[in-house]
């Protein structure tokens, strides 16, 4: 498994995500309820985004130390 290919996957990801925020955050029109109202779903993305490549991460280390026995 390109656990590297992954993590830069994300990465691109991330920048993506990072975009939008900073879009909801200079959007003056939002006021602070509906800022983070928006903000929630881009932060919980992130978050589930970064728990699956520690689980990538995981399985990989344990796959690798299976090979080794």
């Amino acid at each position: 498994m390109n656990v590297e290919f992954i993590e830069q996957k994300l990465q691109e990801i991330y920048a993506e995500l990072e975009k939008e925020v900073m879009e909801v955050l200079m959007d003056e029109s939002l006021d602070k309820k509906y800022t983070n109202l928006h903000m929630k779903p881009l932060k919980s993305t992130k978050q589930i985004l970064e728990n699956a490549l520690e689980s990538i991460k995981m399985v990989d280390k344990l796959a690798k130390e299976d090979l080794e026995k």
